[in-house]
């Protein structure tokens, strides 16, 4: 039997996990608090809500018979990937592991995805497509889960994130930040509007900064803001669509998607229906922030180490 915990300190969201044999057995989280009106974080305002946030979350009997610790320590696998607010979870992890003497282990945040993206949908394809859409990110990898793992950009937004686009329109709504879930609910909530925001894809990448624009004239012109919130949701679906039809024709393989925005029912709910066994929607609760993927590929780590080591 082997526990693992995972730390994962985002931009937005404190997360601690423990899997034991490779199951959810610990799972707690907590989002940053955001100033209303504001649109995000300073990393500074961040870390340190991270420092305050970890002792709550942590559970001293739980971690006392942990066998192994793994953490995100930045946020991609790159060379020049570095984010201040991974250093929270980072020095807690390397804390821990000298106090109880046990192994210790780094990946990435967006490893940490794809790894309970996969997870949450019973995904074993050795390669694929991960797209990942996020507030921060809106990327399209190229994924090899093999002898020889790898992640290549190959594709993505080219201005702002489609995690923006839908927050920033929110918060010129008046919804707090972060506004996804309140404009995904006025979307699923609202059958129909004549308002448009055209979508812009070429290839694997995409344009929302016009897009965002277009949205906030509607605003500023009065329209009804749920009439808004469904066409800026159908602009993002149509973004999507088109971005997965142009991956399919140029790699025909299967597509994994994830991200706090993945996580939108407007989205899923379409996707999940046009594009059954090609597109694969991370479970909401594994598409948002977590420490789950973290801990697992801890998990993994650990069973290699041993299993490496009786061979010997």
């Amino acid at each position: 039997m082997s526990r693992v915990l995972g730390i994962d300190t985002s931009n937005y969201t404190t997360s601690i996990c423990i899997v034991e044999d490779n199951e959810v057995v610990y799972d707690r989280r907590k989002i940053l608090y955001v100033e209303k009106g504001k649109r995000g974080l300073r990393q500074s305002e961040a870390l340190f809500q991270h420092i305050k946030n970890i002792p709550d979350l942590l559970d001293e009997n739980e971690v006392s018979n942990i066998d192994a610790i793994c953490v995100s320590t930045r946020p991609r696998p790159y060379k020049n990937s570095y984010m201040p607010v991974f250093k929270a979870g980072e020095s807690t992890a390397k804390s821990i592991a000298s106090v109880l003497k046990i192994p210790y282990y780094e990946t990435t945040h967006q490893e940490g995805h794809i790894e309970s993206a996969k997870f949450s949908v019973g995904f074993t394809e050795q390669e694929f497509i991960a797209i990942h859409i996020s507030g921060g990110t809106s990327e399209v990898l190229l994924c090899k889960d093999n002898t020889n793992p790898s992640i290549e950009l190959i594709g993505g937004t080219m201005d702002i994130s489609i995690g923006q686009f839908i927050d920033r329109v929110g918060v010129a709504l008046g919804f707090d930040f972060p506004a996804g879930k309140y404009i995904d609910d006025l979307a699923l909530n609202t059958s129909h509007t004549d308002l448009v925001i055209p979508s812009k894809v070429d290839g694997v990448y995409f344009n929302l900064s016009g897009q965002e624009t277009k949205a906030t004239g509607f605003i500023e012109k009065g329209y009804p803001r749920d009439e808004i919130a469904l066409a800026t949701m159908k602009c993002v679906v149509k973004t999507l669509e088109k971005l997965i039809s142009n991956i399919v024709i140029k790699y025909n393989k299967k597509i994994l998607l994830f991200g706090g925005v993945a996580s939108s029912k407007y989205i899923s709910n379409i996707l999940n229906e046009k594009y059954k066994g090609t597109v694969y929607v991370a479970k909401p609760e594994y598409s948002l922030d977590n420490a789950v993927g973290v801990a697992l590929i801890g998990f993994k780590r650990l069973n290699q180490n041993r299993r490496d080591k009786n061979e010997q």
